[in-house]
């Protein structure tokens, strides 16, 4: 359709530490996956707004925004989109919220990259 936005990306992926964005990014490549990195969650939030995608990989703790927050804001956006978040820090408490607010999978840093995997597959499959 004229005007139409395609996106080829399956996968959007924030994390304020660029070490971490260059992990995923090579394990998502890896798999053959299709995704966008983002450092700024206000830049990854304004794509949502403009072009969904299946699923969002989030970290939480961020400078300027948690990732509770942005999970909240996209489940506004785009409530089909599957959350996944990662963590490098373990707290039953966060992980119990959001969980509560939808988060697909839950992930402590360093985690499994199989499971993790797994996690990505099956929640793009859920939002097929």
């Amino acid at each position: 359709m004229p005007g139409e936005t395609i996106t080829t990306e399956a996968i959007y992926v924030l994390d304020d530490d660029p070490s971490v964005l260059r992990s995923i990014s090579r394990l998502l490549a890896s798999e053959g996956l299709k995704f966008r990195t983002f450092s700024d969650p206000k830049s990854l939030l304004s794509s949502i707004e403009v072009q969904p995608v299946p699923v969002v990989i989030l970290d939480i703790w961020m400078e300027k925004i948690t990732g509770l927050e942005v999970q909240s804001k996209l489940s506004r956006l785009s409530p089909r989109t599957r959350v996944i978040i990662m963590t490098g820090r373990s707290d039953v408490g966060v992980q119990q919220t959001a969980m509560e607010l939808g988060a697909a999978a839950y992930f402590t840093k360093p985690f499994d990259d199989l499971e993790f995997m797994h996690a990505v597959r099956a929640s793009l499959a859920a939002a097929a």
